[in-house]
């Protein structure tokens, strides 16, 4: 019996490893970063690349605030080069943590892109630091 998720084979297992490991490359999520900050020793610069005053009205605890448009090599030279950053913005429906992703990756640094933003943090249950 045929239907449009059997209608294709699955791919050789390899390659769904390939593809999987290539996804973990490139993204995070929600739950891996709190427990990552939970752990004491994140390894990563979370970074939210919204406004400030997004930043001051609520935001994920331990991240700071440098906004797309000040991602800089002069903003950044406090961090070593091989700093891992992992960008986040308002949520799924916003691309400022690509932007934010694509503007470190021009400048030749590791990063990574927190999935779902704000939203998957609130969906997660997770709370805010700023949040009245």
């Amino acid at each position: 019996m045929s239907n449009e998720v059997t209608r294709v084979a699955a791919a050789p297992s390899a390659e769904m490893v390939a593809h999987v490991e290539r996804r973990l490359s490139l993204e995070t999520d929600c739950a891996d970063v709190f427990a990552a900050f939970t752990s004491g020793t994140p390894g990563f610069v979370l970074l939210d690349v919204r406004g400030r005053k997004a930043f001051a009205t609520a935001h994920v605890p331990g991240a700071i605030n440098i906004p797309v448009l000040d991602l800089t090599e002069k903003r950044l030279v406090e961090y070593p080069a091989d700093t891992l950053f992992v960008t986040y913005c308002a949520g799924p429906h916003c691309n400022g943590a690509d932007k934010g992703a694509l503007r470190l990756a021009q400048l030749g640094r590791p990063v990574k892109l927190m999935i779902g933003g704000m939203t998957g943090w609130a969906d997660e249950g997770y709370s805010f630091d700023g949040a009245n």
